[in-house]
């Protein structure tokens, strides 16, 4: 019945986000993976990889079969229970209100003149250096973060929870909380986080290009550039150093008609990534708002796409059940 209860978890978070007040379990995915390494690394007979892959593994593993228990219990005192506990599983998976706030404040920030604060509230959405940039390196990093996020953050889990449920919708938010935490290539991760990255990537493959139909399909709604979405995607979303991020990044560019991509500096160090997007359009407050409504709107008609059409599934099998 994800059908009915992925919709309303989706609604719950539209209304309510991320409570402050409320310990998010990923924050306790993270602190299990965070005692898991420890434990596997102090196992020096063990290879790096390999300890990386038992961490996963573990982690993975333990989160599945807890949201697992927790739904079995619930359901054993009540049915109701057993619907509340898994829309609310369902709901700490997805994260678009949280992404709509963030870009928000960035967003008025700029709006208000004060630079300084638009680029604290930025850094809280990126990884990169943030203390020098422009307003339009401001509202670009934004405009990425939003982009990549819409992803991420909401439609792989959508996609996930819609399939399996809120075990699947969690196997995927360890899987991914684990690349964000391992999956770096630098000395400590690049041997350690292979396995956490590899099969993050895995999960992203098909949700990644799935939220590109639902980019093009959000543009028109807004009267944004659904064919620019399919342009720019087409030329340069293989050209992103992940196999995945660059497809709803450079649809976002394309139905923007912006530049995404360019010159970052991390730790003090420059580098130049892949520009995504064949208009160079303006990058500014408004064009933060932009990009939250595109990624309201994916998110929406992602949602209800996957819900609709488990549901002509479940009427066609319940037809033929009676026949």
């Amino acid at each position: 019945m994800t059908f009915l209860l992925m919709p309303l978890a989706f609604l719950l978070d539209l209304l309510l986000g991320d409570p402050q007040w409320f310990p998010h379990p990923v924050r306790l995915v993270g602190r299990l993976a965070s005692g898991t390494e420890a434990l596997f690394r102090a196992m020096t007979f063990l290879p790096l990889r390999m300890a990386g892959a038992l961490t996963a593994a573990l982690v993975i593993t333990s989160t599945v079969v807890t949201v697992l228990a927790l739904q079995v219990l619930a359901l054993l005192l009540h049915p109701a229970a057993g619907v509340a506990v898994s829309v609310l599983l369902l709901y700490f998976a997805i994260a678009p209100r949280d992404l709509y706030d963030h870009a928000a404040a960035v967003r008025d920030a700029l709006r208000a003149g004060d630079l300084e604060l638009a680029r604290r509230k930025v850094a809280m959405m990126v990884g990169r250096d943030t203390a020098s940039l422009d307003e339009e390196g401001v509202a670009r990093a934004a405009v990425e973060s939003v982009a990549e996020n819409t992803s991420d953050g909401v439609t792989a889990p959508l996609f996930y929870g819609l399939l399996f449920g809120p075990a699947g919708a969690w196997l995927y938010k360890a899987s991914n909380t684990l690349d964000s935490m391992f999956g770096y290539r630098n000395e400590r991760y690049r041997e350690f986080g292979w396995a956490s990255a590899r099969f993050d990537d895995l999960l992203n493959y098909l949700p990644s290009r799935l939220t590109v139909l639902a980019v093009a399909a959000a543009a028109f709604i807004l009267r944004l550039d659904p064919a620019g979405a399919f342009r720019s995607v087409k030329a340069g979303a293989k050209l992103h150093e992940s196999p995945n991020a660059g497809y709803p990044e450079a649809a976002f560019a394309g139905a923007l008609g912006v530049k995404l991509g360019g010159e970052r500096s991390y730790g003090g160090f420059t580098r130049t990534v892949p520009t995504l997007g064949l208009r160079n359009g303006a990058m500014d407050a408004d064009t933060i708002t932009r990009a939250m409504r595109l990624m309201y709107g994916t998110s929406a008609l992602f949602v209800a796409a996957g819900a609709g059409i488990l549901f002509g599934f479940f009427v066609i099998l319940s037809s033929n059940n009676h026949l």
